[in-house]
């Protein structure tokens, strides 16, 4: 299967269904629930769509209801979406967000989902001719078996152009049975690679931005995530650090799939370090603004001053949701 992806970005992993309490209360005693769909891959799709840059998710889904509101949520984005098998046989995979006071735990139903089951033959008949960047992240690499043989498979087979963008994306409920070690041989065959510091170092140990260049001699590029600090790219020997912006936060969830579309795009687009790493801040910040984990991107008339300021005007400014609309 080809795809009219020219210059463009495919995706592949497992979305989900999310069930959210509606309601107060322990989750044992809610009869209410909001479904929505969550997954790391099709949010970065969802995103880099909405940025401009054709986008297709590739992934397995059940035969089922669910399935069919994931195909219609990611490719409502613009997102193609030709290549999800859709499996007679295995579910589509659910996640339950229990609401508590302390936090809020997440309970995965996806054993033996459709998603599960992916594996190199998935790449079989995928013509990625025109297409400048395969995504994928750790998640995938938990799921099965067959899924991490997938993961091996991209990551491993001749790229002629093609770069390779691995996210992290630490799951630890994900991999209570499974060797999280396989992440390090994972990530160095990456061009690019990012990933969170508190993440990098529940793994690998460490989250220190030169101590993960020794530990990942392999990829070109290196984005240390630092929260609300900020973020570090290394090249080489050369390090760039960026401040994050200033923002009121709405939502936390989702902002770190927005960062990896933004810096992808403008990695894409030729940018230097630093614009890469405000073009990822920038599009976090689209997130945090909003409860959904892909949020509209900020207008234009927001974006391109920040992205080429100065550092004090970078540093002084501060988004808010209520002053982006009304200035709308």
């Amino acid at each position: 299967m080809s795809f009219d992806q020219a210059g463009g970005v495919v995706c592949l992993g497992e979305t989900m269904v999310v069930l959210v309490p509606a309601e107060q209360g322990p989750a044992h005693e809610v009869v209410h629930w909001t479904r929505a769909i969550g997954g790391a891959e099709s949010n970065v799709a969802c995103h880099l769509a909405r940025l401009g840059v054709p986008s297709a998710w590739v992934s397995a889904v059940g035969a089922d209801a669910f399935g069919r509101a994931v195909l219609d949520a990611v490719g409502g984005t613009g997102v193609d979406v030709t290549a999800v098998h859709v499996d007679p046989e295995r579910p589509t995979g659910l996640y339950v967000k229990e609401a508590d006071a302390a936090g809020s735990p997440v309970r995965y139903y996806r054993r033996g989902s459709a998603a599960s089951a992916m594996g190199p033959e998935t790449l079989e008949g995928l013509d990625l001719t025109g297409v400048r960047l395969v995504h994928v992240s750790g998640i995938t690499a938990a799921l099965s078996d067959s899924c991490l043989a997938l993961l091996r498979e991209v990551l491993t087979k001749p790229r002629d152009g093609l770069l390779v963008s691995f996210d992290l994306n630490w799951r630890p409920a994900l991999w209570h049975d499974r060797d999280p070690a396989v992440l390090r041989e994972l990530a160095n065959a990456a061009d690019i690679v990012l990933a969170g510091a508190d993440e990098a170092e529940a793994v690998w140990g460490t989250g220190d931005p030169s101590a993960l260049r020794e530990l990942l001699p392999g990829p070109t590029s290196i984005v240390v995530k630092l929260g609300e600090h900020g973020a570090t790219l290394v090249e080489d020997d050369t390090h760039t650090y960026q401040p994050a912006l200033r923002v009121d936060v709405v939502e936390p969830v989702g902002a770190g799939d927005g960062f990896a579309a933004g810096y992808l795009a403008a990695h894409l687009a030729g940018d230097p370090p630093g614009r890469r790493l405000r073009a990822g801040h920038l599009q976090a910040a689209a997130v945090l603004l909003t409860t959904e984990d892909v949020g509209v991107p900020l207008p234009s008339r927001v974006t391109e001053p920040l992205l080429d300021a100065d550092p004090p005007t970078w540093a002084a400014a501060n988004l808010r949701a209520g002053n982006l609309r009304e200035s709308a």
